[in-house]
């Protein structure tokens, strides 16, 4: 059965001349433009409305999708239904959109649609996930290594509020790493660098700032709100902090560390997950010997691996906040930059953890630094 093909000019000719024109795309696809007076019906609702929409089988009609493949196999399903003047735009919308013929959007916010079409093309993202993102919170601890390459895709993504801790300022050392800052803001507070760098990306996109160290006493209100957490701690204290507070929060922490050459990343849910999901604790009751583990500013760091890890954490926390694929939980993803292999390690949440094992009481925060110090 040969489907007749038409030009998108042709089909504004025969739709002024009474065509109706189907397009049979998804709804998430019409954010980037529909053809102008085309009616929208997704291919599987065609067969189911068609004969209400054109009860008459002898009307024109002519089919359109995003490049034409669909719109073909939908008007040889019409043939086969009985209509006997059916035709399908060759290059469809995409076609449509290039040649300069008329189109119409979702009404609005044009900026919305248009900053993330790519987006919204994804089944799996939508105009309903991107709204959800935009409706949501993160917290990023550390505007550093870390946070910034992970603050720079997560406000591009959308994200619509970024809590951002970090009480430093940018030094000429940051620069090799740290790219949300500049060599003429050497001396001002990360955060109002991150801010004005972010805001320039995404003026969409809600700033939050808390130019304090994070400590027991101020972190629950760093987190209130917020659904997911971004650990770009440089420190034992305050990730174990970090860890607890979100365990008795129940708010999915997403971790990230690095040092030298290596890096690893997981996702801990242990506080909405009790005795299924691990916790920091389970991968470290114990912190290492300060030997063992020397910060960056000690054992040095490849510039462009905080970038590496950054982004993998930024990927968690869309997935989390979209509720898609299968997030890092149980499991340790780890990079080495010199050998550019990745490897994953399985960890089982600890039946004897002292802050996430089932029915444990929150057992309170303790003196993170002193903790620490004593390992």
């Amino acid at each position: 059965m040969t489907i007749p093909e038409i030009t998108p000019r042709e089909a504004v000719q025969r739709q002024r001349a009474g065509a109706l024109l189907l397009d049979v795309r998804e709804p998430y696809e019409h954010a980037t433009g529909m053809a102008e007076g085309a009616l929208a019906l997704p291919v599987g609702e065609v067969m189911r409305r068609i004969g209400e929409i054109a009860p008459d089988r002898s009307r024109e009609i002519l089919a359109i999708c995003a490049h034409g493949p669909r719109s073909l196999r939908v008007a040889a399903a019409l043939l086969q239904l009985g209509y006997t003047n059916v035709a399908s735009v060759a290059g469809g919308t995409a076609r449509w959109i290039e040649e300069g013929l008329p189109v119409t959007k979702p009404g609005g916010d044009e900026d919305f649609y248009d900053r993330y079409s790519r987006h919204l093309r994804l089944p799996e993202v939508g105009e309903a996930g991107q709204r959800k993102l935009e409706q949501s919170r993160v917290v990023l601890l550390g505007a550093g290594g870390l946070g910034s390459p992970a603050g720079f895709y997560l406000a591009a993504a959308g994200v619509g509020t970024l809590v951002i801790a970090d009480d430093d300022v940018v030094e000429r050392s940051n620069l090799q790493r740290q790219i949300l800052h500049t060599d003429d803001r050497i001396g001002v507070s990360k955060l109002d660098s991150a801010a004005h760098t972010l805001h320039a990306l995404n003026p969409r996109v809600n700033i939050e700032g808390l130019p304090e160290r994070v400590t027991s006493s101020n972190v629950e209100a760093l987190l209130d709100g917020a659904d997911v957490v971004l650990d770009g701690a440089d420190n034992f204290p305050v990730r174990y902090l970090l860890n607890d507070a979100c365990v008795k929060l129940g708010i999915p922490l997403v971790y990230g560390a690095v040092q030298r050459f290596q890096g690893q990343v997981s996702v801990f849910d242990a506080g909405r997950q009790r005795g299924v999901a691990p916790c920091y604790r389970c991968l470290f009751p114990q912190p290492p010997a300060a030997a063992d583990a020397p910060n960056c500013s000690e054992a040095g760091v490849l510039g462009v691996l905080p970038g590496v890890l950054g982004l993998l954490q930024a990927t968690e926390v869309i997935k989390l906040l979209l509720g898609i694929g299968e997030p890092l939980i149980g499991r340790v993803l780890m990079f080495d930059a010199l050998a550019m292999r990745f490897h994953e390690t399985r960890l089982a949440p600890d039946p004897e953890c002292p802050v996430c094992a089932a029915g444990r009481a929150f057992p309170g925060y303790i003196d993170y630094t002193a903790f620490c110090a004593a390992n």
